[in-house]
């Protein structure tokens, strides 16, 4: 059997760039169970599986569908940060990334900014700031993201430093005069 390292290593191995991937630890998984402790059990059976077919709707193409799914989730649980994490998602495939933005905040208000949902709302948050050309709001959302133990946070911080980048070319060079073109040796 193996563990939850193992795992992490293998899904880092064939998925580098998923920001997600943290999401199979399980301690990770205990954490989210221990914030939901305090919801009715059965609306949050109810939540979860509405959540669940939004996240299908979403990946099959229809937001509409997703956004209905996971609006009826918030509905009955209004305090919980999940539901607003996924329909953030929704919300900035479709576009709409204002609204992804006010959800990603709601899902780390109502996360108290600890444990799985948070840190997929930090990188997210951090994703769509970088992309609105926002770096230092972004590289502080992947700090938080990182800390609370986002390995995809921590590459992109890593990505974001000038001297890395300066190190990767220069390291870069140093290989290519080590190994020109047609005298490169295979495995």
């Amino acid at each position: 059997m193996a563990t939850v390292n193992d795992r992490a290593v293998l899904q880092t191995i064939f998925h580098p760039n998923v920001p997600f991937d943290e999401d199979l630890e399980e301690d990770q998984e205990k954490q989210q169970a221990t914030q939901e402790e305090g919801f009715d059990p059965e609306l949050l059976k109810q939540a979860t599986r509405l959540e669940a077919q939004g996240i299908a709707a979403a990946e099959g193409g229809d937001l509409e569908l997703a956004l209905e799914k996971f609006n009826q989730a918030i509905q009955l649980l209004p305090e919980r940060a999940s539901a607003f994490n996924n329909r953030a998602q929704a919300f900035r495939l479709g576009g709409e990334v204002a609204k992804a933005l006010e959800d990603l905040e709601a899902a780390l208000k109502f996360s108290r900014g600890a444990g799985p949902v948070a840190r997929q709302g930090f990188v997210q948050r951090g994703m769509i700031q970088r992309l609105q050309g926002q770096e230092e709001a972004a590289r502080r959302s992947f700090e938080q993201a990182a800390s609370l133990g986002s390995a995809f946070a921590h590459q992109q911080l890593v990505l974001m430093n000038p001297y890395a980048a300066l190190c990767n070319q220069m390291l870069s060079e140093v290989m290519k005069q080590l190994h020109p073109k047609g005298q490169e040796k295979g495995c």
